[in-house]
């Protein structure tokens, strides 16, 4: 775990924000975010030491060995950034998908290219296993980009449990947005009300049920990329990839805004996306 001073923490709280304004939007994977700002390995790592056995650290050798041990900081300054930017951009990123599709995903499409250079970077060799992987990833993320969806006015609690250990796993895969998850489940616009409305008996469950994914899946996460690492990149790559259809901007749904105006507004915002990606990396290498 690495040493932080304040200005690391208040980088990480914006960091934390980014993380939760992609799980707000159905397109982008939070995880996609996290691995893009330089944390995404030390957020796996955090979450996949979460066990039993870190309150017998505290039992046995006190609260500052406990917090440690736990990355404490780092978790409770990330959930902070989260969970604000999670609650106040919820309703804002559906009103923008509602009335600017096209400019939200030719954003999110730069990210998308830049976040396709930034892991294959990150693979330090190939092999036939990754390749394999590599294929086998597109056409999953391809798959399930291709459901189609239904909202459903009225959901019970034990399948919003589900939802939202289904959503919570996929929010920390790079390429696979949990919010989409929650779209094709047929739950995200009653969640959303949920929020809005204030109905903490849904929210809690939904958070339950993320919490069980999150620590099932990181150990599974943590296990791949400490044995498997170039293998796990090349997955997380081919996810990525995959991803491309969902949020391409320049289809026939969008054939009447493309005017001459906005046909550069939104190759400009595809290309300040990619920018920002490398601003990003800049930064984490500093």
């Amino acid at each position: 775990m690495r040493s932080r001073n304040t200005i690391d923490y208040i980088k990480l709280f914006f960091k934390g924000i980014l993380i939760g304004i992609a799980d707000a939007m159905p397109g982008i994977s939070g995880g996609t975010i996290a691995l893009l700002v330089g944390i995404y390995e030390e957020l796996i790592n955090s979450i996949g030491e979460l066990n039993i056995r870190l309150f017998s650290e505290l039992k046995n050798n006190g609260f500052n060995s406990f917090w440690k041990k736990l990355n404490g900081n780092f978790l409770l300054v990330l959930i902070l950034g989260i969970g604000i930017s999670l609650i106040s951009f919820v309703k804002i990123s559906a009103n923008l998908i509602e009335n600017f599709p096209l400019f939200v995903w030719s954003f999110f499409l730069g990210l998308i290219f830049a976040t396709i250079y930034v892991i294959y970077k990150m693979i330090n060799q190939w092999s036939s296993l990754g390749f394999f992987f590599l294929i086998l990833s597109i056409l999953s993320s391809f798959f399930l980009s291709s459901f189609s969806t239904i909202e459903t006015a009225e959901i019970s609690l034990l399948y919003i449990l589900f939802s939202g250990i289904i959503a919570s796993s996929a929010m920390i895969l790079p390429g696979i947005s949990g919010s989409l998850i929650l779209v094709i489940l047929g739950a995200y616009a009653y969640l959303i009300k949920s929020i809005e409305n204030l109905e903490l008996i849904v929210i809690f469950i939904f958070v339950l049920g993320a919490l069980i994914g999150l620590l099932g899946f990181s150990r599974i996460l943590k296990y791949f990329f400490n044995n498997y690492r170039n293998v796990t990149y090349a997955t997380m790559l081919g996810l990525v990839i995959g991803s491309i259809e969902k949020v391409w901007p320049w289809n026939k749904s969008f054939s009447s805004e493309l005017s001459n105006l906005n046909l550069f507004i939104s190759v400009s915002l595809t290309i300040l996306g990619f920018v920002m990606v490398f601003l990003l990396e800049k930064n984490k290498k500093s």
